[in-house]
């Protein structure tokens, strides 16, 4: 990316994920937006400039526009290394006030994607990740940009481990003995629009592949069902992403100025993802009897806490679970990386 040339970089955990992108900043500030973007200019002028709520970013000779657009999809294999997945992280990066700095991240890959079933890391796939960020991407106003100047890239549901084990102290930060002694499970269940759950199996820092890997199945498919839902209730050929993503959120949607109750198609769709994901957990953790604990994870933690309460006698809801891998990037960045760098 374009050099900023501060002398002092800024650590980020990055978590730019298909539903939303979360940054977790060293001050302790925890920052999400939507990934929500689009090929080409917004054609949208704000009459207030303090209102703006689209940005322009081009790179690669093609421009994107982001935030209060009706976005393109997310989910399909290359966003990770896209054009469309750079302009959403400058957005976030530009929100949380580090326009004109470089900093140093660290993002993920879902589980299945970082690892073969043998365990050997799919190095190709994980190098595009990890040059992707580093290209330039450029603000369309008189914004400067943020360099990434280092990037590296780990599993998405093992940064929500690192969270759990490396401890904040005021002079840094540490491994507890005791977390890390023990087997834990991570079970990430993603965010709404997100595609996949990821689980992995800790055991004295091994990771278990036999109970780790992806499940093709998360809060997207509860957004396709209401999406396919309010459609066939109310005759539509198309609806826009930010209608369904207010009408899961809100359990009603509005159109032609009438709020229209769908809570009962909302719960409906979140039953049938709950039922997908409850089979492959059993069939990954079983009842987890030789687990120290099952941790869950990821925003669709929070949307589907109600339907998860009870599936293990030991498990427990992390911290702020949306912000779980980022906060672990974060701390592996600062425990792993400058600690490589400085040996």
């Amino acid at each position: 990316m374009t050099d900023t040339s501060p002398i002092n970089p800024v650590p980020v955990g990055l978590d730019d994920g298909y539903a939303f992108t979360k940054i977790a900043l060293p001050d302790g500030r925890l920052l999400a937006i939507p990934s929500r973007a689009r090929v080409g200019q917004s054609g949208v002028t704000w009459i207030h400039e303090a209102e703006q709520r689209i940005a322009e970013y081009e790179t690669e000779d093609t421009v994107y526009s982001v935030g209060a657009v009706d976005g393109a999809p997310t989910h399909f294999e290359g966003y990770p290394w896209s054009g469309l997945n750079r302009a959403v992280v400058q957005h976030a990066l530009q929100q949380a006030g580090l326009a004109g700095q470089s900093v140093h991240a660290v993002s993920g890959l879902p589980v299945s994607t970082f690892y073969r079933k043998s365990g050997e890391h799919r190095q190709e796939t994980i190098a595009r990740k990890r040059d992707s960020l580093k290209q330039a991407v450029r603000p369309l106003s008189d914004t400067l940009p943020v360099g990434i100047a280092f990037h590296e890239v780990i599993p998405e549901a093992l940064a929500a481990w690192y969270d759990y084990v490396i401890v904040d102290l005021e002079d840094g930060v540490t491994l507890d003995a005791d977390r890390v002694s023990v087997p834990v499970a991570i079970v990430d269940i993603v965010d709404i629009g997100g595609r996949t759950t990821d689980y992995v199996v800790v055991k004295d820092q091994g990771i278990l592949h036999a109970s780790s890997g992806s499940l093709q199945c998360g809060m997207l498919n509860v957004k396709q069902c209401v999406t396919d839902g309010i459609q066939e209730r109310f005759d539509l050929e198309s609806l826009s992403e930010q209608i369904v993503s207010h009408a899961i959120e809100n359990k009603a949607v509005r159109l032609q100025g009438k709020d229209h109750d769908v809570a009962a198609l909302v719960e409906a769709a979140k039953r049938e993802v709950v039922e997908q994901i409850h089979d492959e957990t059993r069939r990954q953790l079983g009842l987890g009897i030789e687990l120290d604990r099952v941790l869950f994870v990821g925003g669709g933690t929070v949307a589907l806490a109600d339907h998860i309460a009870n599936w293990f006698p030991h498990q427990a809801i992390a911290e702020h679970p949306p912000f779980a891998n980022a906060r672990g990037m974060l701390k592996y960045l600062r425990y792993v990386c400058e600690a490589s760098d400085a040996a």
